[in-house]
């Protein structure tokens, strides 16, 4: 960064022979958290997470951060620093820059949006229309365990739940490193990271590649919750959003490691000729696997 906070815009260097990558995320209260489940440092780390995950499955590298935020008149300034501590924890890890936003005053609740500014080498970023049929599909991590306690905050909201008991949900890891692997070794022909849920994303490599998609139920990695740990419902697997892992496709003839950047990779599924996007039961038996993640605006 060549000028950062303190004038009218920041100025950046892009690294020679890159291109840049920008996303953008809303981190709404009500919607995204509340303030009576989720601690401040969780809304920070999760806000600057959303981006982040976004440049992941790009295969790219974060530079810079904006933030801006609207917070209402009452609320208590320590919420405030708790929720910076929480987004400068992660961005110092990632090495990323804060390098400008804004602050105003929300008539409502919390509302924070994030835009994160990443880079990528020219003709390299990972893409969700690059699948074709053949395919395998890969998914990093586990899923459903960030639904799983959402779930149980609804059902028990005056329950206190430990943190370190149900990390899926309070401080994802952003796959950052994951994605870089699978640029750089071109493992992967196309990705997209988890943020709606197993059903709900497929459906958009798929509908960006133009093909179809069969998911082997028995193989999708189900996440451990809890104290003891459980394993969490198959459907909050397959629908269940917010997980922030990398969904993944590879060609056969590419040997994709059973761990990457020390994460778990397990196949779950293959690319399909048509339209078509099936779940295959237990018994054998496909099914419809119709989008049930989440979606803004669904009536």
């Amino acid at each position: 960064m060549l000028v950062g906070i303190g004038d009218d815009a920041s100025v950046l260097r892009v690294p020679k022979d890159h291109e840049i990558l920008v996303t953008t995320d809303f981190s709404l209260e009500g919607v995204h958290f509340r303030r009576n489940w989720h601690p401040p440092e969780w809304v920070g780390h999760r806000c600057l997470t959303r981006g982040l995950s976004d440049i992941a499955a790009m295969g790219g590298e974060p530079m810079a951060a904006f933030l801006s935020l609207a917070v209402p008149a009452s609320l208590p300034q320590k919420w405030v620093d708790d929720f910076f501590r929480g987004f400068l924890t992660l961005a110092k890890r990632f090495h990323v820059e804060l390098a400008g936003g804004d602050i105003a005053q929300s008539p409502g609740g919390v509302l924070a949006d994030i835009a994160l500014v990443g880079s990528v080498p020219k003709g390299k970023a990972l893409l969700r229309s690059q699948a074709r049929p053949g395919d395998l599909i890969y998914v990093t991590g586990s899923l459903g365990g960030s639904a799983a306690t959402l779930k149980q905050l609804y059902n028990k909201p005056k329950k206190r739940l430990w943190p370190a008991d149900f990390a899926g949900h309070f401080f994802p890891e952003p796959r950052i490193a994951g994605g870089s692997i699978l640029r750089e070794k071109r493992l992967a022909t196309s990705a997209i990271d988890l943020s709606d849920g197993l059903s709900t994303d497929l459906s958009h490599i798929c509908e960006e590649s133009s093909a179809g998609a069969e998911i082997w139920q028995d193989a999708v990695p189900r996440a451990r919750i809890g104290k003891p740990p459980s394993e969490v419902d198959i459907e909050l697997a397959l629908h269940g959003g917010e997980d922030y892992e990398l969904l993944f496709t590879a060609t056969r003839k590419v040997r994709v490691p059973g761990t990457i950047a020390g994460v778990r990779i397990t196949e779950i599924g293959r690319i399909t000729r048509g339209h078509r996007i099936v779940l295959r039961r237990p018994s054998g038996k496909a099914v419809e696997f119709e989008p049930h993640g989440w979606e803004h605006f669904r009536s």
